[in-house]
């Protein structure tokens, strides 16, 4: 009984640490091994009034200390980095969370959104998503991060400016909008229609490619609508023909999983608004594509095969 007294605080919460971690780290694998982290200490602890604010505040303690040692590697990493794609469902944000006082884009999963926080220092990052996405208390997140309340509220302005600075977050379009743009986009590519190509892109879209170093990708960001066609016709000018396409919905936003000969090859995804796809992210790093199989993603009436 003891046990399952214990298991059952945790298993409320986990989603949200999951979440939590994810956002922080931007690797699904990761992010899983510190919530057991943090399963393994709540196990060992004893006399803990609030479960929710101690296990906040163990997983932000774990997420900084991995973004502390893996600090070189980000800064090293050879061309753009994109997140790995989380495919469980986008959490809602929490009740507590008051819309006076929370940044809509603060709940995003998107990977639009993840690459901002990149831009925050880890502090900034974790204060951010602990107030304004978790609705934490300005207690818990000076536990957290092991700071004064006043510091915690200093890091959290600075976090918001430079969202803010990013600039405002683009009105998203419809599921279904955004699933034909994106299936339109690979049809055109592979057609070699660089005039139908041109007109899905925003002038000014961009492309990300994340090889990791163990994928053939672009180093730099391909950037104007041009840029990006040339790019696109040219990969796929000559593809194996193996490679097959199916829609999937990852980082909550439909995408493509794209397999040759059972194998994930990459992943596409879009920002897409105002009609016309404004970026593209191509993950073809494959550490960060195996949550991507065959069997689960063309089951249940995934959608047909784009060729």
């Amino acid at each position: 009984m003891q046990q399952r007294d214990r298991l059952d605080p945790f298993l409320a919460e986990r989603p949200r640490l999951l979440a939590l971690a994810y956002r922080m780290l931007g690797a699904t694998g990761e992010a899983e091994e510190v919530v057991q982290d943090a399963w393994i200490r709540w196990q060992g602890a004893e006399g803990i009034a609030d479960p929710s604010a101690w296990l906040v505040t163990v997983v932000t303690r774990l997420c900084l200390d991995r973004l502390r040692r893996s600090e070189a590697a980000r800064r090293d990493y050879p061309g753009p980095w994109l997140p790995e794609p989380w495919l469980e469902e986008v959490p809602a944000p929490p009740a507590t969370a008051a819309p006076d006082r929370r940044l809509d884009r603060a709940a995003d999963l998107s990977i639009a959104f993840l690459l901002v926080l990149e831009r925050l220092s880890a502090p900034e990052r974790a204060a951010l998503l602990l107030r304004d996405a978790f609705g934490a208390e300005y207690g818990v997140i000076a536990a957290a991060l092991g700071r004064t309340e006043a510091a915690c509220r200093q890091l959290l302005h600075r976090a918001r400016e430079r969202l803010r600075e990013a600039g405002p977050a683009r009105q998203p379009a419809s599921p279904a909008a955004h699933r034909r743009l994106l299936g339109a986009f690979m049809a055109a590519a592979r057609s070699g229609d660089a005039a139908r190509l041109t007109r899905l892109l925003a002038e000014d879209a961009r492309l990300l490619t994340d090889g990791g170093g163990k994928a053939r990708a672009a180093l730099n960001p391909i950037l104007g609508a041009g840029k990006v066609t040339r790019f696109a016709l040219g990969v796929w000018r000559k593809p194996p023909a193996e490679i097959e396409a199916w829609p999937v919905v990852f980082n909550g936003q439909p995408g493509l999983a794209l397999f040759l000969d059972g194998t994930p090859w990459g992943a596409l995804g879009a920002e897409v608004a105002g009609g016309r796809i404004r970026s593209l992210y191509l993950i073809r790093n494959p550490d960060k594509l195996r949550g991507f199989l065959p069997a689960a993603v063309t089951s249940g009436g995934a959608g047909a095969f784009l060729g």
